[in-house]
């Protein structure tokens, strides 16, 4: 009792402290609140001070609430001092450019960040209103800023938000010039935040200056130049947003290049922090598009396209014969995530409406990637370790250079040390840049036109998106991929699951042998499993308390014959899940 009793008043004093040294009333009046319930309230409180945001490649995410685990004004200010001191002594110049999108408080943090920027005597420009992350990453190198903080927290629930920072090309070189950071400077920063004092004393400034619309247009006129002039652009596409801040560029920017105005699913055009029509406001969660899918087939659309609330991703959608034989639902992950393709390939209604089914990452990654190709662009074609391997198949066959990077578009930009330029990067979670000189990120705008651009091109010729993909497995074979991920809520589950796999390797996985087994420690907590028919990779997620397999099983045709060979891949996949979930014990 008395270990406990010391345990709270050691917490109460720390929680006092933030109080003396918090500048946000609200944030105040929160805690207070919460120190005013104790004893009732020591587990809250202690959750509250379990330690601070760790500032890492992804910046900073959390949920919303007062404390130093958690996003408000006072640990937005510390990162945006610590930030902007690590800028000054790696002797970086230019102004510091920054975007927020409409979650709660991302103004406000937006513009806390150009206050500490410019009482620290640098320039700070404010994206004009909450848009998508691509234009503050296409900001950074249009402006020759000296990096950009994108307040957003993507496709998070409702009660997070995060804070993104990207450097300009003085401190992030050629291949990082726009680019989120990567080692070593997300540990500098993370120190100079360690290091600033009390934030009573952190010097503000006034609130930079706001950006005029000639930004966005300047944006929206470099992304509709991503599409080739005068192609086909006959194409009817429903869209979401899926309540976030994509609709007004994209409909621009489809304007701009030509293409119809999609129909925006109208209860999800307009930007809403509560997301109030989906559980998770993920395209790739159950329901997240049914409305999408329901407009798609009001309007008789041949293709629709949702963006995360951010509009960093994309996802896609198509139309396909209801009652077919690949039209078998997938069953949901451990997760309750997209689950397995019962047809190995196309024909899955996962889209939850009739005849219609999301098409995977990896199938959008492959069928931009092959649109590139067959339109002549010559360059660096990159995925990451997780992504399909019919990518590295693809640019084999066909000459062109391949690389594989750690999962993130971090390093999928910075792919080949710049051996050669890159034009085409892509991750399965529905990630894409099809124009890296443009948006050095992924770009969810700039991949629905190209998708739109592919799709109009093959309605020309009465053909679809799935009929390029049967093509691309009759020639490579059939290329199934599927995941296993499992949410927790206590992390040291996944480094027990992760210790277990590296001390107790599978040595056959679908009664073939292990060929390979690759542990990538210390570089990532990432372990590889190969045999010549299928790989899995099982890493913890990066930005979610989830651990995850990536699976995937390579089957050619037999005599021409696409349905079996994926039915003989949807069931080889679905043993290998339940080998990998046997192995992790989870």
């Amino acid at each position: 009792m008395a270990a406990e009793t010391t345990d709270l008043d050691t917490i109460r004093e720390r929680a006092e402290r933030w109080l003396a040294d918090d500048p946000d009333p609200a944030g105040r009046a929160e805690l207070r609140a919460v120190l005013d319930q104790l004893p009732g309230s020591a587990p809250e409180l202690a959750d509250r001070f379990a330690g601070p945001l760790t500032f890492g490649t992804a910046g900073l995410r959390g949920p919303l609430r007062a404390g130093p685990n958690g996003m408000n004004l006072a640990v937005v200010t510390q990162a945006a001092a610590g930030l902007v001191a690590w800028l000054a002594a790696q002797g970086g110049t230019g102004p510091l450019v920054i975007g927020y999108d409409a979650r709660r408080g991302s103004r406000e943090f937006a513009e806390r960040t150009a206050q500490v920027a410019t009482g620290a005597g640098r320039q700070a420009l404010l994206l004009p209103r909450p848009l998508p992350t691509p234009v503050l990453a296409y900001a950074v190198r249009h402006l020759s800023a000296v990096a950009g903080v994108m307040v957003t927290a993507s496709h998070n629930p409702p009660q997070d938000n995060g804070y993104k920072v990207y450097l300009g090309a003085e401190l992030g070189g050629k291949l990082g010039a726009g680019a989120q950071i990567v080692p070593p400077a997300d540990a500098g920063i993370e120190a100079a935040i360690r290091a600033v004092g009390p934030l009573t004393q952190v010097p503000l400034g006034p609130a930079g200056q706001v950006l005029g619309d000639d930004l966005v247009a300047a944006y929206v006129a470099r992304a509709a130049g991503v599409v080739s002039p005068g192609g086909p652009r006959e194409l009817t596409v429903a869209y979401t947003p899926l309540h976030g801040v994509g609709a007004t560029v994209l409909t621009a920017a489809f304007a701009a290049a030509g293409f119809p105005t999609p129909g925006v699913v109208p209860d999800q055009a307009e930007p809403d922090p509560d997301f109030p029509t989906v559980s998770f406001p993920n395209p790739e969660e159950p329901g997240a598009v049914d409305r999408l899918v329901a407009l798609a087939e009001r309007t008789d659309a041949d293709l629709a396209i949702a963006n995360d609330p951010d509009a960093d991703r994309c996802a896609v959608a198509v139309r396909e014969p209801s009652g077919g034989p690949d039209a078998a639902p997938g069953e949901p992950d451990a997760a309750g995530g997209p689950g397995t393709d019962a047809a190995g390939g196309p024909g899955t209604d996962a889209a939850g409406g009739p005849g219609w089914r999301m098409l995977r990452g990896d199938e959008v990654g492959v069928l931009l990637a092959d649109h590139l190709m067959r339109r002549g662009v010559t360059g660096l074609y990159a995925t990451t370790i997780v992504s399909s391997s019919l990518l590295r198949a693809m640019c084999a066959a066909r000459g062109l250079p391949y690389d594989e990077t750690l999962t993130g578009f971090k390093w999928i930009v910075r792919a080949g040390a710049g051996s050669e330029p890159l034009v085409f990067g892509y991750e399965e979670a529905l990630g894409y840049c099809v124009a890296p000189d443009h948006v050095r990120d992924k770009d969810g705008i700039t991949a629905a036109l190209t998708v739109a651009e592919l799709a109009a091109g093959l309605k020309a010729q009465g053909r679809t998106l799935t009929d390029r993909l049967d093509e691309l497995a009759a020639e490579f074979g059939v290329h199934q991929t599927d995941q296993l991920s499992v949410r927790v809520d206590d992390l040291r589950l996944i480094a027990d699951a992760m210790g277990r796999i590296r001390a107790a390797t599978p040595t056959t996985l679908l009664g073939q042998p292990v060929t390979e087994a690759q542990d990538l420690l210390p570089d990532a907590d990432v372990v590889i499993l190969r045999t010549a028919a299928a790989r899995v990779v099982i890493r913890p997620s990066g930005t979610e308390p989830k651990l995850k397999a990536y699976l995937e099983v390579v089957e050619p045709p037999t005599d021409g014959d696409l349905a079996a060979a994926r039915t003989r891949a949807a069931s080889a996949l679905t043993t290998l899940r339940t080998e990998i979930a046997h192995a992790l014990d989870l």
